[in-house]
């Protein structure tokens, strides 16, 4: 072998291997959570830019209008990053159909500050999941925030059934601001959906998720479905849209919202 040729062998050899970033993997649109983190060093922003909530009764009627709801994550290591979400403007406007009195109140929702840390394929490839602690910080006001602090633990989990098909799960515990703001209760429940591939740059995901809220004021089961869509314009950024019905008379009847998702 020639001298210039050991020389290059060496080179090669000695050279510091390129990492590669991992596939980006927006949390949004759906209503699950992602088992997925982010590069070491890596961050995002992913902002619902409208997200409203109607909901309809023989008493009343009720609009929730959100703007700029937004997650915060930074990778800190190979398989944990942290987050922070925040609500920072929301709209209730609740009508009275029996007295046709209107009430509108403009709050801003609570700060919540979490982690999640990958068990296993930290890309969400084959069989992945982890466990997503977190705590909210009582910053807003009801209706959009709680008045009180809270805590949660959620375990968000994939399994790629194909190349185009994966089966997502996100079961959940939390203590959550009772309604009167004078304590905090128990509220759990799982969602179960489908992500499928419908070509390289577009994604949807189908979602039926069950939550049992005991709130000592009023105790519900809430029950609804969801399809949301969402486009990689680039490798670093995702547009979406979805929408959610309720299944059952606690549930909200209807949800709709669009997005926004850039890693940097």
């Amino acid at each position: 072998m020639s001298r210039l040729a050991c020389v290059a062998l060496a080179a090669a050899l000695l050279s510091p291997a390129v990492a590669h970033a991992r596939d980006y993997c927006p949390t949004r649109p759906g209503l699950g959570e992602s088992p997925c983190v982010l590069d070491a060093g890596k961050g995002a922003v992913e902002t619902a830019l409208v997200d409203w909530e109607h909901d309809r009764s023989a008493e009343a009627r009720t609009d929730t209008l959100l703007i700029a709801d937004t997650l915060l994550r930074y990778g800190v290591s190979e398989r944990a990053e942290l987050q922070i979400a925040w609500q920072p403007y929301g709209r209730e406007v609740a009508r009275d159909r029996l007295l046709g009195e209107t009430e509108r109140r403009d709050r801003v929702g609570d700060l919540s500050i979490g982690t999640r840390v990958n068990l296993a394929n930290p890309d969400g490839s084959g069989f992945s999941w982890a466990v997503q602690p977190s705590v909210t910080l009582p910053v807003g006001r009801q209706p959009i925030g709680g008045g009180s602090s809270g805590a949660s633990l959620i375990v968000p989990v994939a399994y790629e059934l194909s190349d185009a098909l994966s089966l997502e799960l996100t079961p959940e515990v939390a203590a959550e601001a009772d309604e009167d703001g004078q304590g905090r209760h128990l509220v759990y429940g799982n969602i179960v959906g489908l992500e499928l591939a419908l070509g390289e740059t577009l994604k949807t995901t189908l979602e039926g998720e069950v939550r049992r809220d005991d709130d000592p004021v009023e105790h519900a089961t809430y029950a609804r479905a969801a399809l949301a869509f969402g486009w990689m314009a680039n490798d670093d950024t995702q547009l979406d849209v979805g929408s959610a019905v309720g299944l059952n008379h606690d549930t909200p009847d209807l949800r709709l919202y669009a997005g926004v998702s850039r890693r940097f």
